[in-house]
Protein backbone atom coordinates (compact mmCIF):
# COMPACT_ATOMS: atom_id res chain seq x y z
CA UNK A 1 0.00 0.00 0.00
CA UNK A 2 1.33 3.38 -1.20
CA UNK A 3 1.95 6.13 1.72
CA UNK A 4 -0.76 9.07 1.24
CA UNK A 5 1.95 11.58 1.60
CA UNK A 6 5.91 12.19 2.17
CA UNK A 7 6.08 13.52 5.83
CA UNK A 8 9.78 14.39 5.69
CA UNK A 9 11.66 15.37 2.44
CA UNK A 10 14.66 13.41 3.74
CA UNK A 11 14.92 11.26 6.74
CA UNK A 12 18.20 9.80 8.29
CA UNK A 13 18.43 6.35 9.80
CA UNK A 14 21.03 6.69 12.56
CA UNK A 15 22.00 10.12 14.07
CA UNK A 16 25.94 9.07 14.27
CA UNK A 17 28.88 11.01 12.85
CA UNK A 18 27.10 9.51 9.29
CA UNK A 19 24.18 10.13 10.23
CA UNK A 20 25.04 13.64 11.89
CA UNK A 21 27.45 14.50 8.56
CA UNK A 22 24.03 13.39 6.17
CA UNK A 23 21.74 16.02 7.54
CA UNK A 24 24.30 19.01 7.72
CA UNK A 25 25.63 18.19 4.08
CA UNK A 26 21.57 18.51 3.00
CA UNK A 27 20.66 21.35 5.23
CA UNK A 28 23.71 23.25 4.55
CA UNK A 29 22.57 23.04 0.78
CA UNK A 30 18.90 23.59 1.61
CA UNK A 31 17.81 25.00 5.10
CA UNK A 32 14.30 24.85 4.33
CA UNK A 33 14.57 20.87 4.06
CA UNK A 34 12.64 19.20 6.34
CA UNK A 35 14.94 16.40 7.75
CA UNK A 36 14.35 13.42 10.08
CA UNK A 37 16.95 12.41 11.89
CA UNK A 38 16.37 8.84 13.39
CA UNK A 39 18.24 7.09 16.06
CA UNK A 40 17.28 4.01 18.44
CA UNK A 41 19.35 5.78 21.56
CA UNK A 42 18.98 8.71 23.11
CA UNK A 43 22.26 11.05 23.22
CA UNK A 44 24.85 11.32 24.88
CA UNK A 45 25.68 7.61 23.73
CA UNK A 46 28.73 5.77 24.16
CA UNK A 47 29.80 4.07 21.13
CA UNK A 48 32.91 1.40 20.23
CA UNK A 49 35.68 2.98 18.71
CA UNK A 50 39.39 3.91 18.62
CA UNK A 51 38.21 7.55 19.13
CA UNK A 52 40.82 8.85 16.95
CA UNK A 53 39.89 12.27 14.88
CA UNK A 54 41.64 13.12 11.74
CA UNK A 55 42.17 17.03 10.82
CA UNK A 56 40.44 15.93 7.58
CA UNK A 57 37.38 15.01 9.87
CA UNK A 58 36.91 18.77 10.75
CA UNK A 59 38.00 20.62 7.63
CA UNK A 60 34.88 18.91 6.02
CA UNK A 61 32.77 19.80 8.73
CA UNK A 62 34.20 23.74 8.54
CA UNK A 63 32.47 23.57 5.31
CA UNK A 64 29.06 22.99 6.22
CA UNK A 65 29.51 25.72 8.88
CA UNK A 66 30.46 23.22 11.71
CA UNK A 67 33.61 24.70 13.44
CA UNK A 68 35.14 24.79 17.12
CA UNK A 69 34.21 20.92 17.53
CA UNK A 70 37.28 19.70 19.40
CA UNK A 71 38.53 23.14 20.61
CA UNK A 72 38.36 22.25 24.94
CA UNK A 73 40.19 18.91 23.37
CA UNK A 74 44.04 18.36 23.47
CA UNK A 75 45.49 17.58 19.58
CA UNK A 76 47.99 14.96 19.39
CA UNK A 77 50.72 15.31 17.46
CA UNK A 78 52.94 12.15 17.53
CA UNK A 79 51.86 8.54 16.32
CA UNK A 80 54.05 6.23 17.10
CA UNK A 81 53.85 2.63 14.35
CA UNK A 82 55.23 -0.42 16.06
CA UNK A 83 55.95 -4.26 15.88
CA UNK A 84 57.97 -6.87 17.96
CA UNK A 85 60.68 -3.72 18.54
CA UNK A 86 60.73 -2.40 15.00
CA UNK A 87 59.15 1.48 15.54
CA UNK A 88 58.55 4.23 13.25
CA UNK A 89 57.32 7.39 15.40
CA UNK A 90 57.14 10.86 14.36
CA UNK A 91 54.94 13.91 14.33
CA UNK A 92 52.02 14.00 12.04
CA UNK A 93 51.55 16.99 9.44
CA UNK A 94 48.87 17.77 11.46
CA UNK A 95 47.91 16.73 14.93
CA UNK A 96 44.42 14.60 15.65
CA UNK A 97 42.22 14.84 18.40
CA UNK A 98 41.10 11.57 20.65
CA UNK A 99 37.48 12.65 21.25
CA UNK A 100 35.16 10.11 23.23
CA UNK A 101 32.20 8.92 21.00
CA UNK A 102 29.76 9.89 23.93
CA UNK A 103 31.30 13.21 23.49
CA UNK A 104 31.66 14.09 19.75
CA UNK A 105 28.30 12.16 18.65
CA UNK A 106 26.25 14.11 21.09
CA UNK A 107 27.56 17.15 19.72
CA UNK A 108 27.58 16.18 15.81
CA UNK A 109 23.81 15.43 16.96
CA UNK A 110 23.50 18.89 18.66
CA UNK A 111 24.96 20.73 15.10
CA UNK A 112 22.45 18.72 12.67
CA UNK A 113 19.77 19.85 15.21
CA UNK A 114 20.93 23.48 15.15
CA UNK A 115 20.97 23.65 11.35
CA UNK A 116 17.32 22.33 11.41
CA UNK A 117 17.10 18.65 11.77
CA UNK A 118 14.73 17.00 13.90
CA UNK A 119 16.14 14.29 15.59
CA UNK A 120 13.36 11.42 16.97
CA UNK A 121 14.31 8.21 18.85
CA UNK A 122 12.96 5.33 16.72
CA UNK A 123 14.07 2.01 16.15
CA UNK A 124 14.14 0.98 12.21
CA UNK A 125 13.24 -2.31 11.51
CA UNK A 126 11.59 -2.43 8.26
CA UNK A 127 11.91 -0.12 4.67
CA UNK A 128 9.75 -0.36 2.05
CA UNK A 129 10.19 1.82 -1.33
CA UNK A 130 6.58 2.82 -3.26
CA UNK A 131 6.80 5.06 -6.23
CA UNK A 132 6.11 7.94 -4.55
CA UNK A 133 8.19 8.01 -1.17
CA UNK A 134 10.14 5.27 1.28
CA UNK A 135 8.28 4.43 4.17
CA UNK A 136 10.45 3.03 7.50
CA UNK A 137 8.49 0.60 10.03
CA UNK A 138 4.73 1.82 7.79
CA UNK A 139 5.01 4.89 9.78
CA UNK A 140 7.06 7.30 8.17
CA UNK A 141 8.05 8.47 5.31
CA UNK A 142 10.31 10.11 3.18
CA UNK A 143 11.53 11.55 -0.77
CA UNK A 144 14.95 10.44 0.20
CA UNK A 145 16.04 7.98 2.69
CA UNK A 146 19.56 7.68 3.79
CA UNK A 147 21.13 4.70 6.01
CA UNK A 148 23.48 5.80 8.37
CA UNK A 149 22.94 2.99 10.94
CA UNK A 150 26.55 0.75 11.18
CA UNK A 151 27.73 -1.74 10.65
CA UNK A 152 24.45 -3.63 11.46
CA UNK A 153 22.48 -1.82 9.46
CA UNK A 154 18.91 -2.53 8.74
CA UNK A 155 18.65 -0.36 5.47
CA UNK A 156 21.80 -1.96 3.73
CA UNK A 157 20.07 -5.66 4.70
CA UNK A 158 16.65 -4.02 3.12
CA UNK A 159 18.36 -2.78 0.26
CA UNK A 160 20.12 -6.51 -0.12
CA UNK A 161 23.59 -5.23 0.01
CA UNK A 162 25.81 -7.70 1.29
CA UNK A 163 28.33 -6.68 3.95
CA UNK A 164 32.41 -7.52 3.04
CA UNK A 165 35.38 -8.55 4.95
CA UNK A 166 34.64 -7.79 8.71
CA UNK A 167 36.73 -7.71 11.53
CA UNK A 168 36.43 -7.35 15.32
CA UNK A 169 38.30 -4.77 18.44
CA UNK A 170 37.33 -4.80 21.88
CA UNK A 171 38.13 -1.33 23.28
CA UNK A 172 38.49 0.24 26.96
CA UNK A 173 39.67 3.05 28.79
CA UNK A 174 42.77 2.71 31.04
CA UNK A 175 44.88 4.93 32.92
CA UNK A 176 47.34 5.99 30.20
CA UNK A 177 51.04 4.47 30.55
CA UNK A 178 53.56 6.82 30.83
CA UNK A 179 55.64 5.75 27.59
CA UNK A 180 52.54 6.61 25.81
CA UNK A 181 51.42 9.94 26.67
CA UNK A 182 50.92 12.30 24.35
CA UNK A 183 50.58 9.68 21.16
CA UNK A 184 48.82 7.70 19.10
CA UNK A 185 50.14 4.58 19.73
CA UNK A 186 49.49 1.56 17.05
CA UNK A 187 51.59 -1.95 17.61
CA UNK A 188 50.51 -4.66 14.76
CA UNK A 189 49.93 -7.91 15.74
CA UNK A 190 52.51 -10.71 15.60
CA UNK A 191 49.62 -13.77 15.96
CA UNK A 192 46.91 -12.86 12.88
CA UNK A 193 47.27 -10.29 10.00
CA UNK A 194 45.99 -8.05 9.92
CA UNK A 195 45.83 -7.20 13.50
CA UNK A 196 46.91 -4.53 15.61
CA UNK A 197 46.64 -3.09 19.45
CA UNK A 198 46.06 0.77 20.18
CA UNK A 199 46.27 3.29 23.06
CA UNK A 200 45.11 6.40 21.76
CA UNK A 201 45.80 9.17 24.59
CA UNK A 202 42.78 11.05 25.37
CA UNK A 203 44.48 14.25 27.37
CA UNK A 204 42.67 13.32 30.82
CA UNK A 205 44.88 10.88 32.47
CA UNK A 206 42.82 8.28 30.08
CA UNK A 207 43.77 6.39 26.91
CA UNK A 208 40.96 4.58 24.57
CA UNK A 209 43.04 1.12 24.27
CA UNK A 210 41.94 -1.70 22.54
CA UNK A 211 42.76 -4.63 19.91
CA UNK A 212 40.90 -5.75 16.47
CA UNK A 213 41.86 -8.16 14.20
CA UNK A 214 40.31 -9.35 10.97
CA UNK A 215 37.76 -12.53 10.95
CA UNK A 216 38.62 -15.15 9.13
CA UNK A 217 35.50 -17.94 7.88
CA UNK A 218 37.92 -21.12 8.54
CA UNK A 219 38.68 -20.08 12.19
CA UNK A 220 36.49 -19.25 15.17
CA UNK A 221 36.04 -15.62 16.46
CA UNK A 222 37.94 -14.45 19.37
CA UNK A 223 36.75 -14.67 22.51
CA UNK A 224 36.68 -11.15 24.85
CA UNK A 225 39.31 -12.73 26.59
CA UNK A 226 41.16 -13.94 23.78
CA UNK A 227 41.21 -10.01 22.70
CA UNK A 228 42.10 -9.10 26.29
CA UNK A 229 45.23 -11.14 25.89
CA UNK A 230 46.73 -9.78 22.65
CA UNK A 231 46.12 -6.60 23.66
CA UNK A 232 48.21 -7.16 26.67
CA UNK A 233 50.73 -9.08 24.77
CA UNK A 234 51.46 -5.76 22.61
CA UNK A 235 50.77 -3.56 24.64
CA UNK A 236 52.08 -4.54 27.94
CA UNK A 237 50.08 -2.37 30.82
CA UNK A 238 47.62 -1.43 28.68
CA UNK A 239 44.48 -3.36 30.17
CA UNK A 240 45.50 -2.19 33.70
CA UNK A 241 42.96 -0.43 35.27
CA UNK A 242 40.52 -0.57 32.19
CA UNK A 243 36.82 0.10 32.39
CA UNK A 244 34.22 -0.13 29.68
CA UNK A 245 35.05 -2.29 27.41
CA UNK A 246 32.75 -3.07 24.55
CA UNK A 247 33.34 -5.15 21.45
CA UNK A 248 32.44 -3.88 18.25
CA UNK A 249 32.55 -4.87 14.28
CA UNK A 250 33.98 -2.96 11.48
CA UNK A 251 32.51 -3.52 8.12
CA UNK A 252 35.69 -3.06 6.03
CA UNK A 253 35.88 -1.28 2.48
CA UNK A 254 37.38 -3.39 -0.22
CA UNK A 255 38.47 -1.99 -3.87
CA UNK A 256 34.38 -1.89 -5.13
CA UNK A 257 32.45 0.91 -4.66
CA UNK A 258 29.00 0.57 -6.36
CA UNK A 259 26.38 2.36 -4.38
CA UNK A 260 22.50 1.90 -4.82
CA UNK A 261 21.17 4.14 -7.10
CA UNK A 262 17.15 5.36 -6.37
CA UNK A 263 15.99 6.89 -3.12
CA UNK A 264 17.52 4.75 -0.45
CA UNK A 265 21.23 5.63 0.05
CA UNK A 266 24.15 4.14 2.35
CA UNK A 267 26.97 6.16 4.00
CA UNK A 268 29.98 5.40 6.51
CA UNK A 269 29.86 1.63 8.22
CA UNK A 270 26.69 1.12 6.79
CA UNK A 271 28.31 1.30 3.50
CA UNK A 272 30.84 -1.18 4.27
CA UNK A 273 33.60 1.77 4.48
CA UNK A 274 36.75 1.33 7.13
CA UNK A 275 39.87 1.31 6.24
CA UNK A 276 41.20 -2.06 6.15
CA UNK A 277 44.99 -0.80 6.98
CA UNK A 278 43.69 0.78 10.18
CA UNK A 279 40.31 0.57 10.98
CA UNK A 280 39.53 4.68 10.33
CA UNK A 281 36.09 5.31 9.91
CA UNK A 282 34.40 8.12 11.02
CA UNK A 283 36.82 10.28 8.35
CA UNK A 284 34.62 7.79 5.79
CA UNK A 285 31.44 8.42 7.90
CA UNK A 286 31.36 12.57 7.73
CA UNK A 287 32.47 12.71 3.99
CA UNK A 288 29.92 10.29 2.67
CA UNK A 289 27.52 11.60 4.86
CA UNK A 290 27.99 15.63 3.76
CA UNK A 291 27.76 13.89 0.25
CA UNK A 292 25.04 11.72 0.43
CA UNK A 293 23.24 15.16 1.85
CA UNK A 294 23.95 17.22 -0.57
CA UNK A 295 23.17 14.79 -3.33
CA UNK A 296 19.63 14.25 -1.83
CA UNK A 297 19.41 18.06 -0.96
CA UNK A 298 20.30 18.30 -5.33
CA UNK A 299 17.67 15.76 -5.76
CA UNK A 300 15.10 17.21 -4.07
CA UNK A 301 15.26 20.60 -5.46
CA UNK A 302 15.43 19.32 -9.30
CA UNK A 303 12.10 17.19 -8.05
CA UNK A 304 13.67 14.32 -8.55
CA UNK A 305 14.69 12.23 -5.31
CA UNK A 306 14.51 9.32 -7.12
CA UNK A 307 18.06 10.43 -8.97
CA UNK A 308 19.44 10.79 -5.02
CA UNK A 309 21.30 7.85 -5.62
CA UNK A 310 22.65 8.79 -9.09
CA UNK A 311 23.96 11.79 -8.26
CA UNK A 312 25.54 10.48 -4.76
CA UNK A 313 27.24 7.82 -7.28
CA UNK A 314 28.78 10.64 -9.57
CA UNK A 315 30.24 12.78 -6.30
CA UNK A 316 32.17 9.56 -4.41
CA UNK A 317 33.40 7.30 -7.24
CA UNK A 318 35.66 10.08 -8.01
CA UNK A 319 37.65 10.54 -4.92
CA UNK A 320 36.58 7.25 -3.28
CA UNK A 321 37.51 4.46 -5.60
CA UNK A 322 41.36 5.19 -6.77
CA UNK A 323 41.80 5.58 -2.57
CA UNK A 324 39.88 2.18 -1.78
CA UNK A 325 41.94 0.39 -4.66
CA UNK A 326 45.25 1.39 -2.86
CA UNK A 327 43.86 0.91 0.94
CA UNK A 328 42.56 -2.36 -0.57
CA UNK A 329 45.99 -3.34 -1.84
CA UNK A 330 47.65 -2.12 1.17
CA UNK A 331 45.95 -4.11 3.57
CA UNK A 332 46.71 -7.14 1.48
CA UNK A 333 50.36 -6.26 1.18
CA UNK A 334 50.66 -5.56 5.12
CA UNK A 335 49.40 -9.39 5.33
CA UNK A 336 53.46 -10.51 5.09
CA UNK A 337 55.37 -9.80 7.61
CA UNK A 338 58.30 -8.56 5.47
CA UNK A 339 56.36 -5.79 3.77
CA UNK A 340 55.06 -4.57 6.53
CA UNK A 341 58.33 -4.22 8.55
CA UNK A 342 59.77 -2.70 4.93
CA UNK A 343 56.78 0.02 5.62
CA UNK A 344 58.06 0.73 9.22
CA UNK A 345 61.43 0.94 8.39
CA UNK A 346 60.61 3.24 5.37
CA UNK A 347 58.73 5.66 7.79
CA UNK A 348 61.46 5.62 10.40
CA UNK A 349 63.99 6.57 7.94
CA UNK A 350 61.60 9.55 5.85
CA UNK A 351 59.40 12.05 7.17
CA UNK A 352 57.59 12.15 3.80
CA UNK A 353 57.13 8.21 3.51
CA UNK A 354 55.52 8.68 7.02
CA UNK A 355 53.26 11.06 6.30
CA UNK A 356 52.26 9.42 3.13
CA UNK A 357 51.14 6.27 4.48
CA UNK A 358 49.42 8.37 7.45
CA UNK A 359 47.34 10.48 4.43
CA UNK A 360 46.50 6.67 3.24
CA UNK A 361 45.37 5.26 6.48
CA UNK A 362 43.27 8.01 7.43
CA UNK A 363 41.88 10.02 4.28
CA UNK A 364 42.19 10.25 0.71
CA UNK A 365 45.74 9.15 0.66
CA UNK A 366 47.24 7.14 -2.16
CA UNK A 367 50.53 5.09 -2.82
CA UNK A 368 52.80 7.55 -3.84
CA UNK A 369 56.18 7.56 -5.39
CA UNK A 370 57.53 8.29 -2.08
CA UNK A 371 56.25 5.15 -0.68
CA UNK A 372 57.26 3.22 -3.68
CA UNK A 373 60.88 4.45 -3.37
CA UNK A 374 60.59 4.07 0.34
CA UNK A 375 59.57 0.42 0.68
CA UNK A 376 62.21 -0.13 -2.34
CA UNK A 377 65.20 1.16 0.06
CA UNK A 378 63.82 -0.71 3.05
CA UNK A 379 63.78 -4.26 1.09
CA UNK A 380 67.71 -3.63 -0.06
CA UNK A 381 69.06 -1.91 2.90
CA UNK A 382 70.68 -4.52 5.18
CA UNK A 383 69.69 -4.97 8.90
CA UNK A 384 66.49 -4.85 11.41
CA UNK A 385 67.17 -1.09 12.47
CA UNK A 386 64.99 -1.15 16.05
CA UNK A 387 63.92 2.50 17.95
CA UNK A 388 62.54 5.37 17.15
CA UNK A 389 62.81 7.27 14.56
CA UNK A 390 64.44 11.11 14.63
CA UNK A 391 62.92 13.74 13.89
CA UNK A 392 63.88 15.67 10.73
CA UNK A 393 65.60 18.71 10.96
Amino acid sequence: MAPASTAWDLAVVGAGPAGAATALGALHADPGLRVALLDRADFPRDKACGDGVAPHVLDLLADVGVTGLVDDRIPVDRLRLGRGGLVAERRTARPAWVVPRRILDARLADAAVAAGARLLRHRVRDLRQHPGAVVLDGELSAAVVVGADGAHSVVRRALGRPRGPVALALRGYAPVAPGRRGAQVIEFGTWHQPSYAWSFDCGDGLANVGYGELLHGDRPAPTRAHLLERLEGLLPGATEGGRHWAGHHLPLSTARWRPPSGRVLLAGDAACLVNPLTGEGIHYAVATGIAAGRAAAAALRDGRPERAGERYARATRRILLPHLRHTALAARLARSTCVLEAALRASAADQRVFDDFVELGLAWGRFTPAIALGLGRAFITPGRPTGRSQEPA
